[in-house]
């Protein structure tokens, strides 16, 4: 506990936390909100726009759809979905828009494919994915058990001092419940997606996988920025005037 003389604990601002960098949607390294602002977080601006949206849900879905329908042919539905990757690429290229999360994602829409390529499994289309959110879970749990949550370092990092809140208490407890949030948001999306992947059920699967891409990922940016806001201090009340 503080000390009589020290300052109590201070939750972050929403506006700090507003201003954090956007993701990928796999990712909770993203926009919590609005920029300067106590507003609830925009979701379209929170997984990168039109653009983001149609990167998250579009080669899966294209590669589901190519492979169910056009002859259960895996290198052409891989091939289709790697080029539309590649032409968002391109286009968030060419709007001088932030590369790094398309460029990503294509490196995992390009990966998927050739792993299909060399099992010949349909479903392995998904193994990136499934073995991202493992390693993301795992990460965020492990940085809770031991008293560094990733949000901590997220969210803070915007002040320029990253790991300055370590020694608040209160604020290590906040960014462990928030950080928990994401914990359990990937493992819902294994506990859904991986019997899906072990069964076959290639259809199912690209359905959960859209499904709980962007909606999911955009419940865990509102719930992070809804208990980071109540854990914020209310604005102090103006001082009143002196007497004439």
């Amino acid at each position: 506990m503080p000390e009589p003389s020290s300052p109590p604990p201070r939750a972050p601002e929403p506006e700090a936390v507003a201003a954090a960098p956007a993701a990928a949607p796999d990712g909770p390294a993203a926009a919590i909100g609005r920029d300067g602002t106590a507003a609830p977080p925009s979701i379209a601006e929170a997984v990168g726009g039109p653009l983001g949206i149609a990167e998250s849900a579009l080669p899966a879905a294209l590669f589901v759809g190519v492979y169910t329908l056009g002859g259960r042919d895996t290198t052409v539905a891989a091939i289709v979905a790697v080029a539309v990757g590649a032409v968002l690429t391109a286009a968030r290229l060419l709007r001088r828009q932030t590369p790094q999360f398309a460029i990503s994602g294509l490196v995992g829409i390009a990966l998927a494919g050739f792993i299909v390529s060399r099992t010949g499994r349909a479903e392995d289309f998904f193994l990136p994915g499934l073995l991202t959110n493992v390693a993301y879970a795992a990460a965020y749990l492990v940085s809770i058990l031991v008293r560094w949550p990733l949000m901590g370092l997220v969210i803070e990092s915007l002040s320029g001092d990253p790991t300055g809140w370590r020694k608040d208490p209160a604020r290590v407890r906040l960014y462990s419940r928030v950080s928990w949030i994401w914990v359990g948001l990937f493992a819902l999306r294994l506990a859904v997606q991986l019997p899906l992947y072990l069964a076959g059920a290639l259809v199912a699967l690209g359905v959960a996988r859209v499904a709980m891409g962007i909606p999911l990922f955009a419940l865990g940016i509102w719930l992070t920025w809804l208990v980071v806001k109540r854990a914020a201090p209310a604005p102090a009340a103006p001082a009143a005037p002196a007497a004439p």
